[in-house]
Formats: structure tokens, C-alpha cells, sequence
């Protein structure tokens, strides 16, 4: 397997569904020649693409990268729910770490509506029915929208389950608010007080407005090439390695009878990405440093501390207790960026946006989201569905010659 390394990352400003000026087409223009200008390499260079997105017809991928391009190169679209960017930034890891090709693309962008997340196609079987269905045998259904109802389930099971409490949710919102601020690209850059998380609109208990991810446009961009190009183009000062990277869909445990409303919404699937991907990066849960982690509700990012290993099982509210995961705490700072509830959730765009936020910390160019001394770093996003992917970033190493 070929070593492989983020060489070029590139980002929209992450807007309300509307009020973004331009096309899907334009932003994925916009983020890739970013990527290639951080890269310093032409689009020729790539030999295929991967683009993601959720909403939309179908070649959409094709239509977005042609502004970048027309080489003729393989582009492959991908959808696979809020882990749609992640899945196209795997899909051409594995093309490079296969040893396919050298240099690789992935775009992720999404143009949304506003409102909560709903079905699209009402005619056919839902891809959430097994989940619903066992969700509605352990809670009974209510009338709020189906996305933070299964969200504000898991941290209803949790709150039962280990003796977390609403504030424990509130204050991830309020950390996460309060590190958008320093972002520019994010949806929402405005500081709230703890009392203002809390006293919110209430969506679904315990989960008010400002604990829950928005709907968002934008786009995200991420060049993925092999050490032998890294090395014949002297990008090593700006490389960041993939150290190690899975992608987990659900398992028996997630329905069967023992599942809760947590292993629904893909707990399990977490905890065994994060595995795989310490394992092949030869690392630990506490050597990371600095996680962009899936807070789509912020009743998610708490229970993903376990899944994650930055807390043991049940203990995912005392690292919020000990203020862990922010800036000055003991645990890895979380979501410096905002994570999804600040910086906003474009499906398509979300997992490469984590990327980038991640290799702009690796490189020490986050300013003043800057996590000091970051050498290890964790991303996490996942989709209903589902799929959890998990990557681990480590600065790149040149390989010694003779080694």
C-alpha cells in the first residue's frame, strides 16, 4: 500500500441556504482552485475525481469539476448522507494508496433549502425505515423533525443511560459557537452566552436551535497524491499524511435488541472507524491533538467522545464537565473551526471542509483557531444510513532513503 498525503485543500464561506451568491458550479470552482493554488501543481496533474453531494440530479459531479477542467479524466459521484465528503475523499485515498494513480481529486458541495432535512422520494422504501423502526420500539415517535429527534434521542438515552444532563449539550453548542468566531468561513461567526444555548427555541429535548447543525451551501475541495509525487515535486514542507482511514457502516448492533437510540445513530460504527484508523496510524486516542468530529447535534459530539476513546463509555459529559475539549483543556481541542452547528453543514462539502480545517492546523495555519503544537489530528463524520469515516493526519515525514 502506497503512503498517501493531502496536498492542496481549498473552501467556500459555508452560507444560509439562498443567500449564496453563484451555483453549485461556481463554489466547487471557487474551492478547487484554491486546493490547486495551495497544491502549487495544475488540474492536469489529477488522473481522476471524486464529487460529492446529496441533492442533486445525477453527473452533477461532472458539471461542477468541468469548471476546473476537461481532461477527460474518470469522475465518480458519490452520495452517501452527511458522510459524503469524507466517502469521496476516501474513495480517492484508496485510488492513490492503491497505487492507481498518483494524484487525485475530491470535491464536495451541496446546494440546500432551507428547513429541516427531509425525504425526497416518498414512493419507495425510506433508507432510514430499519433505523426509525427500532428507534420507535425503544422511544415513541414525536412530532419533531426526524433528523434531531434521533439526535436528541441518543442524548435522551445517554442523560438516562450515564446521568447526562441538558447543560452538558448546551455548553458543546456554546464551545462551538464561541470557536466559529475566529473562522471565516463560517456560516455563523457570533458569540452566544451559555443562558442564551439554552434558553433557544427547544427543537427536540434536550436540544435547542442553537445545538443543532443548519442547512448550508458551499463547497470543499481536497488533492490527494502519492509520495512518489509528493516527493518528485518537492511538496513535503506542505504535506500532510493520511496516516490511517476508515470507512464502517452499520452493524447487526445497530438494530438488534439491545440497540438504543445511541447505536442507532451509529455509535458503534464510530467506535470502530476510530479503531481501524488508530490502528493503521499507529496511534492512540490520546495522542490527538485537535478533531474535527461530526456535531450535526451537539447531543453527537458528546457521545462521539466515547466512541472516539477520549472518554470511556458513560464519561463523555465529564470531559465537558472539565471544560477538556477546548482550547487550554486536558482532551483534544474539538471542532476549533465550529464544527457543523457554527460553521454550517452543506452535506457534500462537510467532510472535506473538516480536512481542511485539519491540514491548516498540521501546517500551523489555522491563525487564530491555531491549536498549538497540533501533530496529531482526527477526523470524524458520519451519515445515516450509514457510514462513519475516521481519519487520522499526521505533518508528512519524508521516508529515509534506504528504509
Amino acid at each position: 500500500m502506497n503512503r498517501t498525503f493531502v496536498i492542496g485543500v481549498g473552501m467556500t464561506k459555508f452560507d444560509k441556504p439562498g443567500t449564496k451568491e453563484g451555483d453549485y458550479p461556481d463554489w466547487a470552482k471557487e474551492a478547487g482552485e484554491k486546493a490547486f493554488a495551495d497544491a502549487g501543481i495544475p488540474y492536469e496533474d489529477v488522473e481522476e475525481a471524486f464529487a460529492g453531494y446529496c441533492y442533486g440530479d445525477s453527473t452533477y459531479g461532472q458539471r461542477a469539476i468541468y469548471e476546473l477542467g476537461l481532461t477527460g479524466i474518470p469522475i465518480v459521484n458519490v452520495n452517501n448522507n452527511c458522510s459524503t465528503g469524507s466517502s469521496a475523499l476516501y474513495l480517492a485515498r484508496r485510488a492513490v494508496q492503491g497505487g492507481l494513480v498518483d494524484c487525485a481529486l475530491a470535491v464536495g458541495f451541496e446546494k440546500m433549502e432551507k428547513g429541516s432535512l427531509g425525504m425526497k422520494y416518498t414512493d419507495r422504501t425510506p433508507a432510514l425505515d430499519k433505523h426509525m423502526g427500532r428507534m420507535f420500539e425503544v422511544r415513541d415517535p414525536e412530532e419533531s423533525p426526524f433528523a434531531p429527534q434521533m439526535f436528541g434521542n441518543a442524548g435522551r438515552d445517554h442523560m438516562d443511560k450515564y446521568g447526562s444532563k441538558p447543560e452538558h449539550y448546551a455548553w458543546i453548542g456554546w464551545k462551538n459557537h464561541k470557536h466559529s468566531v475566529n473562522n471565516p468561513y463560517a456560516q455563523f461567526q457570533d458569540e452566544y452566552t451559555l443562558d442564551e444555548i439554552k434558553e433557544a427555541r427547544m427543537i427536540h429535548e434536550p436540544l435547542t436551535k442553537l445545538q443543532c447543525s443548519p442547512t448550508s451551501d458551499g463547497a470543499a475541495a481536497v488533492i490527494v497524491a502519492s509520495e512518489k509525487y509528493v516527493d518528485e515535486h518537492d511538496l513535503w514542507d506542505q504535506a500532510v499524511e493520511i496516516a490511517g482511514q476508515a470507512m464502517v457502516t452499520d452493524m447487526s448492533s445497530t438494530f438488534d435488541e439491545n440497540a438504543d437510540c445511541m447505536t442507532i445513530v451509529g455509535s458503534d460504527m464510530s467506535k470502530e472507524a476510530a479503531r481501524q484508523a488508530y490502528e493503521e496510524a499507529g496511534v492512540s486516542a490520546d495522542e490527538v491533538d485537535v478533531c474535527e468530529l461530526h456535531d450535526c447535534f451537539s447531543a453527537n459530539e458528546l457521545i462521539t467522545y466515547e466512541a472516539l476513546g477520549f472518554a470511556e463509555e458513560g464519561e463523555g459529559h465529564l470531559l465537558v464537565e472539565a471544560e477538556a475539549t477546548t482550547y487550554g483543556g486536558d482532551g483534544p481541542v474539538v471542532n476549533p473551526s465550529g464544527g457543523l452547528i457554527s460553521k454550517g453543514h452543506p452535506l457534500g462539502a462537510t467532510g472535506l471542509a473538516q480536512c481542511s480545517e485539519l491540514t491548516w492546523q498540521l501546517r500551523g495555519q489555522a491563525d487564530k483557531r491555531q491549536v498549538e503544537g497540533a501533530k496529531v489530528a482526527l477526523q470524524h463524520n458520519i451519515g445515516l444510513g450509514g457510514a462513519a469515516v475516521v481519519s487520522v493526519y499526521k505533518p508528512a515525514e519524508k521516508t529515509p532513503v534506504g528504509a
